[in-house]
């Protein structure tokens, strides 16, 4: 028996609890989604993951809502699926802030193929414990998690407005082998400010191995504890064992899917490093560099004599040409840009990610931002090579676009679909930083540093009549889930090395004539901060192809 004890948050007479806030609306795209080419099971609602078929419920039955503190937007509500097809279980219940619009999933599934030796794939809890309840003026919230049989694992936790534990019929616990661990990643709610004791929080769950080929996938349930860590989770995730991927969209769907959600990416105003094509680049001069050599080779128009496969040993990189094309190389040619796309599976082949790479030819020098000034360095910043991505990440049980990536130097972040702006029917705007080319959701300044401080690496972006449609003016270059000859990919695509030359720049002199300009209290903070900016603002290495990047194969980071 778990050793874990009922907490209910006691009621406080002099404290003011705000009414309950209204439960999230819905989230639609702006337009409806067209019809898919057909073939496979993609957008067909249902996915078979092995012994299970699981089917993704997105209408919901509110058990609680409430707001445990007098802050506006600090409201949350837990919901029970409903609609559930005959056949199929639920596995545990949602929960999500009430400051965003409602758009959240649970996965129920149903057994289609039991392996008899095994025993049968779901199985009734045995009991439950009650590991939290919250009463206020409007009723109670209860947080039960299932005990699984023996050999079995729980995929989430239940909630009821009432003491009396669910019924046992309500939900199912799934054999242990077609499972994997989940880890905790997005904190839904904290009760340390609402007069809870002991603290209580809950988490949204992902699985912990997560990749092109990883078989874990999102349930959509939600973990909570008691204590102050979320390690060693009590529920686990479900495995995909059948990695047919065939609610993978096939290679007509993708291009459906671009034309459809190809975002289009806007350029700062003041850019003066733009995007050109990869063979563009390879006809205006660029040259392969090989080490202990003082020659250098012109790189053929399709990167045909590039060193292929290997890895990045540092024997070869790609410089600018060193005639009077240089600066003209520079500055890019954006008629002849594209987004290079790389389509994969995601979460265990229930989310499709595409991928889109931009390359250009040059990036900028930074600016640093120390409170309301502004100081733009000469050199530190810059390189040659620059490959900036931003991904969408597509529900395979709808079609959906459900979320996108934006890559930001050495990070990123993901962003909700109902959280971005779209500039034609489904197309969504990305608005890539002047000099850096970092991907962002929404015009602005951003800050790479202390937000604290105010110091830190400007990147600005705003909107221009600089701007690449990536439902257009896209490639192809990698699907490997398609199988082999599907997708050809270009042979620049196989080298391993570096774009651009490896540079060390006195970048400490740079930056210690602009520390002289501060005050004498903020030098040593300014110092400690420049000891953490990101390597690649010091041109100190030249950067690698989309295939050397960790998320080729692995998920994105954030």
């Amino acid at each position: 028996m778990i050793g874990w004890s009922c907490f209910c948050w006691n009621r406080i007479s002099d404290v003011s609890h705000p009414e309950p806030e209204p439960e999230p609306e819905p989230f639609h795209l702006p337009f409806p989604m067209p019809q898919w080419p057909e073939g496979g099971d993609f957008s067909k609602g249902r996915i078979r993951i092995g012994e299970l078929e699981v089917l993704q419920v997105t209408k919901f039955q509110c058990i609680w809502n409430c707001n445990l503190s007098n802050e506006k937007g600090k409201g949350f509500s837990f919901y029970k699926p409903v609609g559930i097809p005959d056949g199929f279980f639920c596995l545990g219940h949602y929960g999500q802030r009430n400051i965003e619009p409602l758009r959240g999933f649970l996965l129920v599934a149903r057994e289609i193929n039991s392996s008899k030796s095994d025993g049968p794939a779901l199985m009734k809890p045995l009991n439950y414990v009650l590991l939290w309840s919250a009463e206020d003026h409007n009723g109670c919230g209860y947080f039960w998690l299932p005990c699984p049989p023996e050999g079995y694992k729980t995929m989430g936790f239940l909630i009821t407005d009432t003491p009396e534990k669910p019924s046992l019929e309500e939900v199912r616990c799934v054999r242990a082998d077609l499972t994997e661990t989940c880890e905790a990643h997005n904190l839904v709610l904290d009760t340390e400010s609402a007069y809870s004791k002991p603290n209580f929080r809950v988490w949204d769950t992902r699985p912990c191995n997560r990749g092109m080929w990883c078989k874990g996938l999102s349930i959509g349930t939600f973990f909570c504890s008691t204590d102050d860590t979320s390690e060693d989770l009590s529920i686990a995730c479900l495995k995909n064992l059948d990695m047919s991927m065939k609610a993978m969209p096939n290679l007509d769907q993708v291009h459906s899917l671009i034309k459809h959600y190809g975002p289009t990416v806007y350029f700062h105003p003041k850019e003066v490093y733009l995007p050109s094509s990869v063979p563009w680049f390879f006809k205006n001069g660029a040259a392969l560099h090989r080490r202990n050599s003082s020659k250098s080779e012109p790189v053929d128009a399709n990167g045909s004599n590039l060193p292929q496969g290997g890895k990045n040993d540092g024997k070869y990189w790609i410089d600018l040409p060193h005639d009077d094309r240089k600066n003209l190389v520079r500055q890019g040619d954006l008629e002849s840009a594209k987004l290079y796309v790389h389509v994969k599976p995601a979460l265990g082949g229930t989310f499709t990610d595409i991928a889109m790479w931009v390359f250009c030819p040059f990036n900028g020098p930074a600016t640093l931002k120390i409170g309301v000034a502004s100081l733009a360095f000469s050199k530190v910043g810059r390189h040659v090579g620059d490959w900036e991505h931003f991904t969408l990440r597509v529900n395979n049980f709808t079609g959906e676009l459900w979320s996108m990536y934006f890559s930001q130097h050495s990070g990123g972040v993901w962003v909700d679909a109902f959280d971005l702006e779209y500039v034609e029917g489904n197309r969504s705007i990305v608005y890539s930083s002047r000099n850096g080319h970092a991907s962002f959701p929404h015009p602005g300044d951003y800050l790479q540093g202390s937000q604290k401080l105010g110091i830190g690496v400007r990147n600005d972006a705003a909107r221009s009549d600089l701007f690449m449609d990536s439902s257009v003016n896209y490639e192809i270059m990698a699907a490997e889930y398609l199988g082999d000859g599907v997708v050809a990919e270009p042979g620049w695509l196989q080298y391993m090395r570096e774009w651009g030359p490896t540079i060390v720049y006195n970048s400490r002199s740079e930056l210690e004539k602009m520390i002289r300009f501060l005050p004498v209290n903020m030098r040593s903070s300014v110092e400690n901060l420049f000891d953490r900016l990101p390597v690649e603002l010091y041109g100190e290495e030249g950067p690698t192809g989309p295939k050397e990047k960790n998320n080729w194969v692995g998920d994105e980071r954030s």
